[in-house]
């Protein structure tokens, strides 16, 4: 096993960002905040600018090989390291930036903060009951293996090599799924132009909406028999999302009728993240997930196929109307009478169950890509494993 120190001894400096607005006018420097860190990547095209002075910005100026951290909240030890960035960018105050010395090789140090140890650490530091969270102090001291710089480059390169055969399929999957719409679109039309003239309706045409149930917290712990589903679980895009060592459990009293089956669908009636409000999901297993408040249960109507139900929902059209109708200011909110007042064109069913047979032909071919991503992940765990034990 490798020597530790702690990160305070590889850092150069461990700091916080810039306190402003964000603007989508280029008045300042591009604006990095944690909703711009999608699966391991920025769209820097994407990102907001700054409101603030030259002054106020030039101590937060990023730069390759800069690692920056969400330092509360739900997303608390979440890191990016910064390959490439617009030359003038700050990044937000709730996250904090480490930039390591000469000795060591920033690939090497944020692929640390992937590894078990460094969550373990994260979790064991983090203060706050509604927003646990860590700061630059706890930050410093967090431990982390140290190797020659040679052996640091050479571990962060078998990392990286593994880490885009991971992104491969993770991206090729993400076009199957980008494919699915495509199809729906070619076969259905904008369910907002409706150029094909089917007749017009409303959702509540193909299904109508059950409430969850306000299961109470203080059943809620870290194991047992029933999951709690929650918006957390659902994929911005659709689908649903294993929330892992977040996943919430629930040991108390389950009334009739809120224990799910395989393959029922929900929808989610709370934005908690950006584009959430309405993204479908179907749950993966009976008997284990329970119907939570928040999120609705659909039930179809015998004018509907629930693939194209699913896929409906996912249209940017859709999402959009959904959104127009939500209440809320901060966070968004819709109900079962408003999701499905939403009007849209109701193809005949047969052609709804023709999309349905492509859906599963390419639901064959998805599922052979999830078999070889999960492999593809259970190589970077063993190879990280291996890495930061001295033994790669």
């Amino acid at each position: 096993m490798p020597k530790s120190i702690p990160l305070g001894e590889a850092a150069v400096t461990v700091d916080y960002g810039v306190t402003a607005s964000a603007t989508d006018s280029p008045i300042g420097p591009k604006f990095l905040r944690i909703t711009d860190i999608q699966d391991g990547s920025v769209n820097w095209d994407s990102v907001p600018w700054c409101e603030c002075d030259a002054k106020t910005a030039s101590g937060s100026m990023l730069a390759s090989g800069d690692i920056v951290f969400a330092r509360t909240g739900a997303t608390t030890g979440k890191s990016y390291l910064i390959r490439e960035c617009p030359e003038n960018s700050v990044f937000a105050s709730y996250l904090i930036r480490v930039r390591v010395n000469n000795d060591f090789d920033p690939r090497y140090v944020s692929h640390f903060f992937q590894t078990p140890n460094y969550w373990a650490q994260i979790t064991k530091s983090a203060r706050g009951v509604a927003q646990p969270g860590v700061n630059a102090t706890t930050l410093k001291s967090l431990s982390i293996p140290v190797f020659p710089l040679s052996e640091q480059k050479r571990i962060a390169e078998i990392l990286d090599r593994a880490e885009a055969l991971r992104a491969k399929r993770r991206a090729a999957l993400a076009l199957l799924d980008e494919l699915t719409q495509s199809i729906f679109l070619d076969m259905f039309g904008d369910p907002v132009s409706n150029p094909k003239g089917f007749q017009w309706g409303t959702m509540s045409n193909l299904f109508a909406v059950k409430h969850g149930f306000a299961f109470k917290s203080e059943y809620f712990c870290d194991s047992a028999d029933h999951v709690l589903l929650t918006p957390g679980n659902f994929n911005e895009t659709g689908g649903y999302r294993d929330r892992g060592e977040k996943t919430k459990f629930y040991s108390g009293p389950i009334p009739n009728g809120y224990v799910l089956q395989q393959d029922d669908m929900l929808v989610a009636m709370t934005e908690q993240a950006p584009g959430l409000l309405g993204s479908p999901l179907f749950v993966p297993k009976s008997g284990v997930y329970l119907h939570n408040q928040r999120l609705g249960l659909v039930e179809l109507k015998a004018s509907a196929n629930k693939n194209f139900v699913f896929e409906l929902l996912n249209t940017r059209a859709v999402r959009l109307a959904i959104q127009s109708s939500s209440t809320g200011t901060k966070v968004k909110h819709t109900s079962p009478a408003k999701l499905t007042a939403v009007r849209v064109p109701i193809p005949p069913i047969n052609l709804q169950q023709r999309f349905a047979s492509i859906v599963n032909q390419l639901e064959t071919v998805k599922s052979i890509g999830r078999s070889a991503l999960v492999e593809n992940s259970m190589l970077f765990s063993s190879l990280q494993h291996q890495a930061f034990r001295g033994e790669l």
